[in-house]
């Protein structure tokens, strides 16, 4: 072999060697990933939003395996396991924790003001006392909102457009939860100036779904307003089960719950939200300190109504709505 070639070749040992080396010293990262819906294949929901985080990941350079480690742990919705979960992912000290909702955000917050957390689907995080302003987060937790306080009044328009019978309207929402008493106060403040008499459901498990419904549904004209919780993330095809047996038209705030039976269902979108977290991850494991990320909040909502439903319960849908909506279930 000539001399020339034996340099070629030893240099490029020395550059292979030099690039084994360091992917062997690069290193593994952590990431805790709390939610409240499983990323078993029985969840939909839960599996594309982790597929969604994983993807936005990648598009990174973050590989779960190769340079990051993600722990998933799942609470459904008991509040005990919630709160287990996080103080198991906090003990773990990983990196950044990517929180889904904000149950699971209350329950990281009160085990730690100073491993980062990237949220997602956090209604109204300012007025939930999770952040001190969109702008300046000004503690360990930053990420994406949702904005549905925003959106009070278009849900009792919506619910009224479609069911023109309506004239009263309960919201059930989670009890002992700030998030879902702002926005539930949201929707009052909305059925006042609509002249839409509204009454407000606490509930703790579902069972008190259940009851709530069926004594709401002794009196004519009724509608219901679901906030997503949990429980609702859980249990959805129930409470929808539920609304139809007793003839109830509802709207729930999670765009995905028409295509399992929701009469109509309008919000930002649950699963796109993972994804953008991405991002939010990226900068934190690259050293962006959550304080000095703005929380994002969504562009664009979804509207999605269920035809077949609407006629189950004898209703049409009118023209308007549908040219408006962006999934129609037939």
């Amino acid at each position: 072999m000539r001399r020339r070639d034996l340099v070629l070749l030893a240099g490029a040992a020395v550059f292979l060697s030099r690039i084994v080396g360091a992917q062997q010293t690069e290193r593994m990262r952590r990431v805790g990933y709390l939610t409240p819906v499983t990323g078993s294949p029985d969840n939909l929901l839960g599996v594309r939003q982790t597929r969604a985080l994983v993807a936005g990941l990648r598009e990174l350079g973050w590989f779960d395996g190769r340079n990051i480690t993600i722990e998933h742990r799942s609470s459904g919705s008991g509040r005990s396991r919630t709160r287990n979960n996080a103080k198991e992912l906090v003990s773990l000290n990983p990196d950044v924790i990517v929180s889904v909702g904000s149950s699971s955000l209350a329950a990281l917050l009160a085990e730690t003001q100073t491993i980062p957390i990237v949220f997602a689907n956090v209604p109204d995080p300012v007025a939930s006392g999770f952040v001190t302003s969109l702008a300046e987060p000004g503690g360990n937790a930053t990420g994406i909102g949702i904005g549905e306080t925003s959106l009070a009044g278009k849900y009792l328009q919506l619910l009224k457009e479609i069911a023109p019978g309506t004239t009263r309207v309960m919201v059930l929402r989670e009890a002992d939860s700030l998030p879902q008493e702002v926005l539930a106060n949201a929707v009052a403040d909305a059925s006042v100036l609509l002249g839409i008499p509204l009454a407000t459901a606490s509930v703790r498990e579902i069972a008190d779904y259940e009851r709530e419904i069926a004594t709401f549904a002794r009196a004519p004209g009724g509608g219901l307003v679901v906030l997503a919780n949990p429980i609702v993330l859980i249990n959805h095809e129930h409470i929808q089960n539920l609304a139809a047996r007793h003839r109830l038209p509802a709207l729930y705030t999670v765009p995905n719950f028409a295509s399992t039976g929701a009469l109509v269902a309008y919000g930002a979108d649950p699963i796109s939200s993972l994804h953008d977290a991405a991002a939010y991850v990226d900068k934190v494991l690259r050293g962006a300190p959550p304080s000095d990320l703005p929380v994002q909040q969504p562009t664009r909502f979804f509207l999605a109504v269920n035809v077949t439903t609407a006629k189950k319960l004898g209703l049409m849908v009118p023209p308007s709505i549908l040219a408006q909506a962006d999934e129609v279930i037939e």
